[in-house]
């Protein structure tokens, strides 16, 4: 399944000049949330994933799939004040402002396999921001996947060092 030709792109959100990747278009065919689901999970299946990772709120989504899909555990982080209990938090810059993430404290034990997944690796500051937490609570983390790369933005110099894997690039 061509998995492009079920993403819709609208101009200007959520400010004008940027070109927003719709999912919800791909994720609502039967057949496209399944190839999604398995084309994220692949790389990483007997890899000892202990936990995956979503980043609010796509990557809740695509997350909480993957996980299942790996018989692994779900770790939510959110944007501030979201969270109910004890939280770390990390600020980073977007394409279009800044913004920062939240995590429990008590969410990843010491040495314990991590996988971040989100929906889009843009300029790559929500994810170096998502790794910071995970390596402030001592987690080992195993990989960076996204269903999108935004190729020409060169998120991927943000995540130097880390394994990074996303299924379509633009």
């Amino acid at each position: 399944m061509d998995l492009k030709q079920h993403i819709r792109h609208v101009p200007d959100f959520p400010k004008p000049g940027i070109l927003f990747y719709d999912i919800t278009t791909l994720l609502r065919n039967p057949g496209g949330l399944k190839a999604t689901i398995d084309r994220l999970s692949e790389p990483y299946e007997g890899k000892g994933i202990e936990a995956v990772i979503g980043i609010e709120s796509r990557g809740f989504i695509l997350g909480a799939t993957v996980a299942e899909r790996l018989g692994a555990g779900f770790i939510p982080i959110r944007k501030p004040g979201k969270l109910p209990a004890k939280s770390l938090r990390e600020s980073y810059a977007l394409e279009y402002g800044t913004d920062a993430l939240e995590i429990h404290e008590d969410a990843i034990q010491r040495g314990q396999r991590i996988l971040i997944v989100d929906d889009v690796l843009a300029t790559g500051g929500t994810a170096a921001a998502a790794a910071g937490l995970v390596k402030q609570l001592g987690g080992e983390l195993h990989g960076l996947a996204f269903l999108i790369e935004l190729s020409f933005l060169n998120g991927k110099s943000k995540l130097s060092g880390e394994q990074v894997y996303s299924v379509l690039q633009y």
